[in-house]
C-alpha cells in the first residue's frame, strides 16, 4: 500500500483509508474489529470516523462507531500503527439534523469543541487524535448535494478565528495533532488558510469532501487549492453509496444494501446517476475490470487526492476494495471515462 504526505504535517497516510460510518448500524463490534485487522494487514494506516457515526444518525446509536474503534485499540494495542481521524459534528441547520449530539451544542466555539474532543477521546480510549476534522461548516452554505448558494445574513455562527484559536489550544495541550475541514467550499478552505498564514493559527492539513465518477465537483474550485496549498482531498463516497458497483442497476435493490435499507439517501438515487453509473459499469466490464475496483482506482489516481476513504459491510467487500490500491487505469480507459463524464457531468453532486 503506497503512502502520501498528509498536507504539511509530516505524517504519511495510506492511499486507501478505512471508513467506518456503518459500524454500529449495519456492522457489529466484532465486524468492526475484523475490518480493522484486515485493513491494517493490507497496509492501511488511516482510520476515519466521526462523533456522529453511525449513519443514519440516531440518538440510540450515536458514538458507537468511535466506541468500537476504542475497544479495538484497547484489545490490539496498535494505537501507534494508525493515523486516527475523527470529526466534530456541525450545527443542526443542515439536512443531517443531528441535534441529539452533545445536547445540540454544535457551533464550533471553544467550549463546544473542547467538550467534543474530550468525549471522542473517551470513546476512542486514546489520549490524542491525529487529525481532528470539522464535519461541515459552521455557517449556511451549499453542501450535501445543495447546488445553489443561498446567503443567510446575520445567522448565529462562530467566527473562523475563534474556531482556529480553539483548535490551536487543543494542539498545544496535545489532545489533537492536526486539523482538517470537511464538506467545505473554496471560500471556506481559502479563509482557513489565509487566517493561518496571517495570524499563526494551525494550518489545514486536509479536506474531506465527496468525490467519485458521478460527483467530480471538487475539480471545479477546490482541486487547484488542494494541490497548490498541499491540503489534499480525503475522498468520501468514492463508490457513490455502492451505485458504481453496479448492484443497483435496472432498479435492483439487494437485501441489506444501504439504498435498500434507508430511503433517506437520495443523493445517489436519481435517474441520471443511474444512467451514468450504468455506462461506467459497462465500460469497466468491457475492459475486464471489476466496476468497484475501477471506480476506486480512478479516485485514488487523482493528483489532488491524499487518501481514498472506502467502506464495506462485509469482509469480502473490503478485501475487493482494498485490492483497488494496486490497479492503475490505462490511458484508454481514462479517455473513455472522460467521454462518459462529458455526457453525464456530475449527476450526483
Amino acid at each position: 500500500m503506497n503512502r502520501r504526505p498528509l498536507g504539511r504535517t509530516g505524517l504519511d497516510v495510506s492511499t486507501i483509508a478505512l471508513g467506518t460510518m456503518t459500524w454500529g448500524e449495519q456492522n457489529s463490534e466484532q465486524d468492526a474489529h475484523a475490518q480493522l485487522d484486515l485493513a491494517l494487514s493490507a497496509g492501511v494506516n488511516l482510520i476515519d470516523t466521526a462523533e456522529m457515526y453511525p449513519v443514519p444518525p440516531r440518538p440510540e446509536t450515536q458514538g458507537l462507531t468511535e466506541r468500537y474503534i476504542g475497544s479495538w485499540l484497547r484489545r490490539s494495542g496498535r494505537r501507534h500503527d494508525i493515523v486516527l481521524a475523527t470529526k466534530a459534528t456541525g450545527p443542526a441547520r443542515t439536512a443531517v439534523r443531528p441535534s441529539h449530539v452533545r445536547d445540540g451544542d454544535l457551533l464550533f466555539t471553544r467550549a463546544n469543541l473542547f467538550r467534543a474532543v474530550d468525549l471522542s477521546l473517551q470513546r476512542l480510549q486514546t489520549d490524542y487524535i491525529d487529525l481532528y476534522q470539522l464535519h461541515w461548516p459552521d455557517r449556511s452554505t451549499n453542501m450535501f448535494g445543495q447546488l445553489g448558494y443561498r446567503h443567510v445574513a446575520d445567522e448565529d455562527t462562530t467566527p473562523i478565528e475563534e474556531t482556529l484559536a480553539a483548535l490551536q489550544e487543543l494542539v498545544q495541550i496535545g489532545k489533537i495533532r492536526h486539523f482538517g475541514v470537511s464538506n467545505e467550499t473554496p471560500w471556506g478552505l481559502s479563509r482557513f488558510l489565509h487566517l493561518a498564514g496571517q495570524q499563526g493559527f494551525p494550518r489545514v492539513a486536509s479536506i474531506q469532501n465527496p468525490y467519485s465518477l458521478v460527483n467530480r465537483t471538487f475539480e471545479i474550485g477546490l482541486a487547484e487549492i488542494a494541490i497548490r496549498e498541499q491540503t489534499g482531498l480525503l475522498a468520501y463516497s468514492p463508490l457513490a453509496f455502492g451505485v458504481l458497483t453496479g448492484k443497483y442497476l435496472d432498479g435492483q435493490r439487494p437485501a441489506g444494501a444501504r439504498l435498500t435499507l434507508f430511503e433517506r439517501f437520495v443523493r445517489y438515487a436519481s435517474a441520471n446517476t443511474g444512467q451514468a453509473a450504468g455506462e461506467y459499469v459497462r465500460l469497466f466490464r468491457k475492459h475486464g475490470i471489476d466496476p468497484a475496483q475501477g471506480a476506486l482506482a480512478f479516485v485514488t489516481g487523482r493528483e489532488f487526492v491524499t487518501s481514498n476513504i472506502i467502506g464495506a459491510t462485509t469482509l469480502e467487500q473490503l478485501q475487493s476494495n482494498l485490492a483497488s490500491a494496486t490497479l492503475e487505469l490505462s490511458a484508454e480507459v481514462l479517455e473513455e471515462i472522460e467521454a462518459v463524464h462529458q455526457r453525464w457531468p456530475n449527476p450526483a453532486p
